[in-house]
Parts: C-alpha cells; structure tokens; sequence
C-alpha cells in the first residue's frame, strides 16, 4: 500500500526544453492533471508522489518530473542550509540510502555551483542523521534519492527529482550517431505533426540519422508509454515507493498499446552507418518491425502511396553542414515534395530560416521550436492530391543553381 508522505499534494513542475511547454500542458491534461501555468521551459501542474509515477511514465515531451518539498527565502548559503533543513526529508529519504542534488542557482554569494549543491546536501543529510541517528550516502551520481534545488537571489524551490536522469534518456538510443535530435524535443515534433494513437496514414522519413524522428512517431501511433523502455527513475529510491502500484502502471500502460500503426513508416539515409544506427535503435525501442529502413539519397525514398506525412530534418550550418552547399539540398527537398508527396503534408525542421525559403513552397505553418540553443522552425507544407510522375526526382546539377524565390510564409500563433 502506498505510504502516506506518497499521497500528499504538492505542486509538481515538469521541466521541458524551450518552445515545448504547449505541447507538454497539452499531454498533462489529456493524463487529467491541471494546468496551473505554463512557463518558458516547463509546466506547473499539482499531485502526489503516487500521481508523478504516472506522470514519468507516460509523459513523453518532459525531461524532468519534480516533486515540491517547499519554497523558501534565503539570501546566504547559510540561511540556505537552515531553511533546507527545517523540511521532513527523514520522511521521503530512507536514512541506509542514497542522495545526490542538482541545482540552477544565480546568487551573488555563489562562485561555484558545486557549493550549493553541497550546503543542500549537508542540510538533508544531517536533518536525516538527528531525526533518524544515521546518515545517508550522497554524491553526483543519481543512484538513489534525487533532490534539485531552485535559488535564484533571495528565494527559491526544492523539490524531489522524481525521474533522476532526465526522461528523454529513453534507453533505446544505443546508437545516436550524428549531432541526433533529443527524444524530447522528437516528440513534440510528431505531436505538431499530428501524430497520435491509431492514426491512419503513412510516415516517411528521409534523412532519418539515428531514427529518432520515426522511432518517436511509432511510439505515439501505438500508444507505447515512453517510461516502458526504462528502468531507473529516482522515485524507486523513495520511503513509500509502492512496487506493486508501479507494476499495476505498466501493465496498464502494456494493455493500453496497440499492436501495431496503420499504414507504411519509411526511414531513409545516403549514410549507412544512419540507417544501420536507427534499426538498432528502433529494435532496442521494440519497434524495429514497424518501421521499413533503406540506404537512399532522400530524393530517392519510395514514398507509399496515398496521404500521410513526409519529414525531414537537413543539416541547416550551425554544427555539421555548409549553408551554402545546402542551398541545393533545401531547394531539392521542395522538388521531392511536389514530385513525390502529393497528398502528404510535408515538414522541415531547421534552424535556418533561410535555407527554410529556399524549399521554395509556401509554408502553412511555421512552428517555433529550440534545438538546443538554437532557434528552429518547423515548415509545414500541405501538398494536394494529384499525378504522381513515375520515377524519382531530378537532382540539381550543381549548389549554384539559381533558387526560386521563397513565396511569404503566414506566421503561427
């Protein structure tokens, strides 16, 4: 039976990469969590320790779901300690256990981040020791109990971390390959593409690196919880953990999956150590049947027929290409779109917004997304229905081409 320090309500912050916040309130409250706020990099939201199992195992946009401990005032680190170490930790941290804390702290008195950390740590560790007459092990490493702490000036949080590791690290990723894209931030892609349990229609994606992309749009099409594929989170480290009560979960969310997604996922790359990366990643996701992988230039993807959505993530010049031997690459992804996708909506995420005009096509939305800390859109180009002309797309004979002119795109809101 769960404990009763597991059933208090707190609020509970979802931590998530900039631009995501929409997407993650939008998976909060199909979970029936309220939506207190939506900040910059998070959601606010109120629970139980009980209720932040299901939030880890099911949410897929956030990084991190913390527990509040409380919040408190304090200019120094001493009063730091002082304030952290009125809180009952004696009753969440078990005192044979473990405990490591991270922190985002600005603070005048603080030069090294390190030493907050430490003063939070002392403070839990020695509150456990006079409540309990034993200490708890602690260190960097999240092995056990994991506690972040939020100061900024004079105030601030403390919560439980109870996903430890952020939850992007969804295990399946042994071989990322190139400069991939977080689970995270793939996520919150496929939903802006509408991807979402029993959909019908196809997923073709060329370019597709490690599979990040169309591993992610698979595990939403089936309603696979992402917690499934991972073992360790910090709140199996806590005084109540109620095992019984997070197997119930998983089978749960075991008979919540669909067995499989209607209509053809393609995955494509010119490298074959991508596409060799991405099979192995999507059979350690447990997806490695749903999804077809072939070794191609993205011009050459056999896209199925019928309607669906076409998905491409091209270098853009900030890390791994030039911008200007990408000119042709955006304007040939334009071309593969009107020759090869009609009746799909096609997408490009890129951080260039302008080798995104370079597509050469109107875009209907422009999504703003970060990768990272870089600012990215993601187009949305709707292509109608009509003859298809047999055989793959002309390739440019040389990057200094002439480019159409981008038409003006209509701005999201």
């Amino acid at each position: 039976m769960t404990s009763e320090p597991f059933q208090r309500v707190a609020d509970i912050l979802l931590t998530c990469p900039r631009g995501i916040a929409p997407y993650l309130a939008e998976e909060a409250r199909a979970l029936g969590f309220e939506v207190d706020a939506e900040l910059s990099a998070g959601v606010r939201t109120h629970g139980t320790l009980a209720d932040c199992l299901r939030l880890n195992l099911w949410l897929r946009t956030a990084h991190r779901v913390l527990w509040s401990m409380g919040s408190f005032r304090a200019h120094h680190p001493d009063e730091l300690y002082k304030r952290l170490a009125a809180l009952p930790w004696e009753e969440f941290i078990p005192a044979d256990g473990y405990v490591s804390v991270d922190s985002s702290v600005s603070n005048a008195f603080i030069r090294d981040t390190r030493f907050p950390n430490l003063r939070c740590k002392d403070a839990i560790v020695d509150r456990i020791a006079l409540s309990c007459g034993r200490r708890p092990d602690s260190g960097p490493r999240m092995l056990g109990a994991a506690v972040f702490l939020y100061w900024r000036d004079d105030g601030g949080e403390v919560y439980l971390n109870t996903s430890g590791e952020p939850l992007q690290r969804r295990g399946y990723r042994t071989r990322p390959h190139r400069a991939p894209l977080q689970e995270t931030l793939a996520a919150a892609l496929v939903a802006a593409m509408g991807q979402k349990p029993g959909l019908k229609g196809h997923f073709v994606n060329p370019m597709c690196g490690s599979g990040t992309l169309a591993i992610e749009a698979v595990l939403a099409r089936r309603n696979t919880a992402p917690g499934l594929l991972r073992e360790a989170f910090a709140f199996r480290a806590l005084r109540g953990f109620d095992a019984a009560l997070w197997e119930t979960l998983r089978e749960e969310a075991r008979k919540a999956e669909l067995g499989g997604v209607r209509g053809l996922v393609v995955a494509t790359d010119r490298d074959p150590a991508a596409v060799d990366a991405a099979r192995r990643n999507a059979v350690a996701a447990g997806v490695g049947a749903c999804i077809e992988f072939a070794v191609c230039d993205f011009r050459d993807t056999d896209v199925p027929e019928g309607a669906g959505v076409a998905a491409l993530n091209p270098e853009y010049g900030e890390r791994l290409g030039d911008e200007r031997q990408l000119t042709a690459t955006y304007a040939a992804i334009g071309d593969f779109f009107k020759q090869r996708c009609q009746g799909y909506t096609g997408y490009v995420f890129t951080g260039n917004p302008e080798l995104g005009k370079r597509v050469g096509l109107r875009a209907a939305r422009r999504l703003p997304f970060w990768n990272s800390t870089i600012e990215c859109r993601l187009l949305e180009y709707e292509m109608y229905s009509g003859s298809r002309p047999p055989g793959p797309a002309p390739k440019p004979a040389s990057a200094a081409e002439p480019v159409p002119a981008a038409k003006p795109g209509r701005a999201s809101r």
